[in-house]
């Protein structure tokens, strides 16, 4: 009887960085010996393979999409190359995944199947963001993506303003990049003046930029073009 593989979740750069420089030693040679791939993007993952030199061909690897809500069936699939004793690799396209990315789905199958599951070390930005905020590292909430109509928008801000300064319990959330500055200005008009605020820009990159002030700081010196560039929101006490 073949022994089951094991599902490796591999964190994704979050930027246009060497390998080296964010993940390390082990990740990247585990990485490169997969010929099974999982991914939230095909194209993006052969990209990201491709840069960590695999002595297989790009185009020979199994690399599958793990696609929006995957039924069962689907996932089943997925694991198939696992159950019949091969290594798979779980990708999304930045970051690790099933940490606000596509993949939790995978692992729970993975799970219930009696597969091995084996997390790599590599950049996850809403860690790398709330370490560097100096916020509450021992209560925190991910509210991901806010609305975007204006006033839903700025309802939801105010309540997760007030869950800050009620409980100390810093709160993160993530933008397109297109929207961060309409994002910024929306906190700045609906959150307390003594709230802090803090934005985390371009994590791991050379351009990171990472800026912690009161919103009252921030209505007066306001952020840097970020229209670009991937970016963190924390607000906290």
């Amino acid at each position: 009887m073949s022994k089951d593989g094991t599902l490796y979740l591999v964190p994704n750069l979050l930027g246009v960085v060497a390998p080296p420089e964010v993940l390390p030693l082990r990740t990247i040679e585990t990485a490169r010996r997969l010929d099974h791939w999982v991914v939230e993007t095909p194209k993006a993952a052969r990209a990201f393979i491709k840069s960590l030199s695999p002595p297989q061909a790009i185009a020979a690897l199994d690399i599958r999409e793990l696609g929006q809500a995957p039924a069962p069936a689907h996932l089943k699939s997925l694991l198939a190359p696992a159950l019949a004793g091969s290594d798979i690799g779980l990708l999304s396209d930045a970051g690790c995944p099933g940490v606000a990315d596509p993949g939790a789905a995978l692992v729970a199958a993975a799970h219930a199947a009696g597969i091995r599951i084996a997390p790599l070390v590599g950049p996850s930005a809403l860690l790398l963001a709330l370490m560097a905020s100096g916020m509450n590292g021992q209560t925190f909430a991910f509210h991901g993506y806010l609305p975007i109509k204006t006033e839903a928008r700025a309802q939801r801000l105010r309540a997760l303003d007030d869950k800050a300064t009620q409980s100390g319990a810093t709160q993160l959330f993530i933008e397109t990049p297109y929207r961060n500055a309409a994002m910024i200005a929306a906190v700045l008009t609906h959150c307390r003046r003594e709230t802090q605020f803090c934005v985390a820009a371009d994590l791991t990159l050379k351009s990171e930029w990472i800026t912690r002030r009161t919103i009252a700081s921030w209505r007066k010196e306001s952020a840097p073009p970020l229209d670009k560039r991937p970016a963190v929101f924390l607000l906290g006490t």
